[in-house]
């Protein structure tokens, strides 16, 4: 992959498009100057692979068209300046040599702040540039659609730029995916790989360690449908996703010792499995014979693995799973090895495109949700009723996307049914609500390969 200033785009003052000129004006009323440049991430759903990045597994991502964009103008003071255009977001201001994250507060500014941390100690710069930033985001928050990774990638280009600095696509979404970290969100590099990766027309398998991105062209006679069930979900605000990182991790332990092999060194359910040098099929069969059903207690846990219950929360346990008791370690090893599983046949099927390859691929995005909901427990009463309502109008797979415990469904649907089930649907789940249906405009809505990250620049 290129070094990332490939990717600027010039834009001419005369036509510069709406939106990016209703952010300059916005702009140049709020700070009384013009910004220097503009830089978009998107967002993306994740077609297949749920909660399996940090496992060390390959996921099946694209970008969608809706983003992050950051109007930015470099300053001369130590100060960055941050404001959005939507008054739902509060004004912040900060040193640029004193970058404080806030972990039990996850504030949209500090997810701006990880992505400024990251590239600033990346390089070292002991002076960094100060900025004047407006942010204008139509990704929907807390929905499953990464608007927070979006906004770090977005941050960590603008950090890039002002700076005078350059590193490749997968070096940005590399340091993006640590430095997100900073918010306390023990998260695996899909959202910041794709946000840089993607390209247009194209999903792509991202696979990681080392990360690289492969096209993976979808059918033409199906559409892919979000739909979002308006339950929030904020991944940094509670344990649920620090809590399912570290039962995987936990059982990578208890699976790594049964085997024989060096556990301590052992983060990752793929570490086992390439350990072993065994198929996906195998290691779901090894779980059966290791790991039981029932929920594992920490002092079982440290009996496993000959530790303290100390040595079990100081080196092994997330900061906000500490008093968790108990921990699931059966259902989320099983969950992770059979979806990527699917995700590889997911991509299989569109390399092959047999004549039932919609089918199929229905197929496997339905089991992908059957497993987030019974075996991995990320799902909530209404993703899974949306999942009905789409399967019931026409789709031929439906399943949650993202984190889960709310946020958005993602749904394949044949072309031809496109607009009876984009009725049907906002009839069956937006309609009968109140709620919902004040946020039906943007809770529905077809989408396609998008573009990856990009810097505009006047020209």
């Amino acid at each position: 992959f290129p070094a990332f200033y490939a990717n600027i785009v010039l834009l001419n003052i005369s036509n510069l498009p709406f939106r990016l000129q209703k952010l300059k004006e916005m702009f140049i009323s709020k700070f009384g100057s013009a910004p220097k440049f503009y830089v978009r991430a998107p967002g993306r759903v994740n077609l297949i692979g749920e909660h399996i990045d940090y496992c060390g597994y390959a996921v099946l991502p694209m970008a969608i068209e809706q983003d992050i964009l950051i109007a930015v103008e470099p300053v001369k003071t130590e100060v960055v300046q941050l404001a959005n255009t939507s008054s739902l977001y509060l004004d912040f201001s900060t040193s640029v040599n004193n970058i404080q994250i806030n972990k039990t507060k996850p504030q949209w500014h500090n997810y701006f702040l990880c992505g400024l941390k990251g590239i600033q100690e990346h390089f070292g710069l002991n002076n960094p540039t100060g900025m004047n930033c407006l942010l204008d985001g139509t990704i929907p928050p807390s929905s499953g659609l990464s608007s927070s990774s979006a906004l770090v990638c977005c941050t960590g280009l603008v950090t890039l730029r002002a700076n005078g600095k350059t590193l490749s696509k997968v070096e940005l979404a590399e340091i993006c995916t640590k430095s997100e970290r900073y918010i306390g969100t023990e998260g695996g590099g899909m959202d910041q790989s794709i946000s840089f990766l993607a390209e247009e027309g194209t999903a792509k398998l991202i696979e990681f360690s080392p990360l690289r991105a492969t096209d993976v062209r979808l059918p033409s006679g199906a559409a892919f449908v979000i739909a979002n069930s308006c339950v929030e979900m904020n991944k940094a605000a509670t344990s649920h996703y620090n809590i399912r990182v570290m039962e995987c991790r936990l059982a990578t332990k208890l699976l790594s010792k049964s085997k024989g092999l060096d556990w301590k060194k052992m983060l990752r359910l793929h570490d086992v499995q390439s350990k072993l040098g065994v198929s996906l099929e195998e290691m779901l069969t090894i779980v059966e014979e290791v790991l039981h059903p029932e929920p594992y207690s920490t002092e079982e846990i440290c009996k496993c693995l000959g530790i303290s219950l100390e040595e079990l929360r100081s080196q092994i346990l997330s900061q906000n799973t500490q008093d968790v008791s108990t921990f699931k370690l059966y259902q989320r090893a099983k969950h992770v090895y059979s979806e990527a599983a699917r995700v590889l046949e997911f991509k299989k099927i569109c390399n092959e495109a047999p004549a039932n390859a919609i089918q199929l691929l229905g197929e496997l995005m339905n089991q992908s949700h059957i497993s987030c909901r019974e075996m991995y427990e990320c799902s909530c009463p209404e993703l899974d009723r949306l999942v009905d309502i789409c399967l019931q109008f026409g789709a031929v797979g439906s399943r949650l996307t993202g984190a889960g415990w709310g946020g958005c469904t993602v749904s394949m649907v044949p072309t031809d049914k496109l607009n009876t089930f984009l009725k049907n649907v906002k009839r069956a789940y937006y309609q009968t609500d109140v709620q919902r249906l004040a946020l039906e405009n943007n809770s529905l809505f077809a989408t396609k390969p998008g573009r990856g990250a990009l810097v505009f620049v006047e020209a």
